[in-house]
């Protein structure tokens, strides 16, 4: 977490439609300074400007550009950015990187200052519970869909990760069965998200899932955890978790 005084304002600009190992780039630059505890990061879109290549983007009504600049802006203290400049020259390609010395005047406090910071996730052994969520992909939080609204919740909680299935055949309560076809692209899906923490963790998150889950299946399991740790570097690719 950040304290008062000397720090260093990163700022890393980007085209919109860049991407890194097939994900949309400043995606997987937030996803890299969030797991390696970075105090936060704002992603800022633009509106209009241009690049090295010269060309000039814009965003209209009409034609909704891929290639509008982005800006990622974090703070941290001098040792933690020289930690993570490496890889994020890698991530950003022909995007810039502009390091500013600045200071922090007021330090953000945790509104709940009991709780553990992701980064610091306590490695899990043993016992422990798995959840499954089963839900419809064409379902709705707050005008987005469902499973993308838990997957932010639970990170947002601090649970230790998640993966999201998205099933090819199946039926639920409603005895329709539900088939992905080629060349057809079903919006009724099953989509289940898998969760494995802690006993206490995840019987915490159930009321949330309660609210959230209106239609669906929440089961909990007893599992044992062979190996789990935090990565210390960013791998190839994600394996999520079971």
């Amino acid at each position: 977490m950040l304290a008062t005084g000397k720090a260093v304002k990163v700022s890393i600009y980007l085209s919109e439609g860049s991407t890194h190992q097939g994900a949309a780039t400043y995606s997987s630059i937030l996803d890299f300074l969030f797991f390696r505890g970075v105090a936060g990061a704002t992603v800022l879109k633009g509106v209009a400007g241009f690049g090295a290549d010269h060309h000039l983007h814009s965003s209209s009504l009409v034609d909704i550009s891929d290639r509008l600049p982005l800006k990622i802006e974090f703070i941290e203290t001098r040792e933690k950015v020289e930690e993570l400049l490496p890889m994020l020259e890698e991530m950003a390609g022909s995007g810039l990187i502009e390091l500013q010395e600045t200071e922090v005047a007021k330090a953000a406090t945790h509104s709940s200052p009991g709780k553990t910071p992701a980064s610091t996730h306590v490695k899990i052994e043993g016992k422990a519970q798995l959840m499954q969520i089963m839900i419809g992909e064409s379902d709705q939080w707050k005008g987005r869909p469902l499973y993308e609204a838990l997957v932010q919740t639970l990170r947002a909680h601090d649970l230790a990760g998640v993966t999201v299935y998205r099933g090819i055949l199946g039926y639920g309560a409603h005895r329709r069965v539900h088939k992905d076809k080629p060349f057809h692209l079903s919006h009724d899906s099953t989509m289940m998200l898998s969760i494995i923490d802690t006993e206490e963790k995840l019987r915490a998150f159930l009321p949330i899932v309660e609210e959230m889950v209106e239609e669906g299946l929440v089961v909990l399991s007893a599992v044992d955890v062979i190996k789990y740790a935090p990565r210390t570097s960013e791998p190839d690719g994600d394996k999520g978790q079971p």
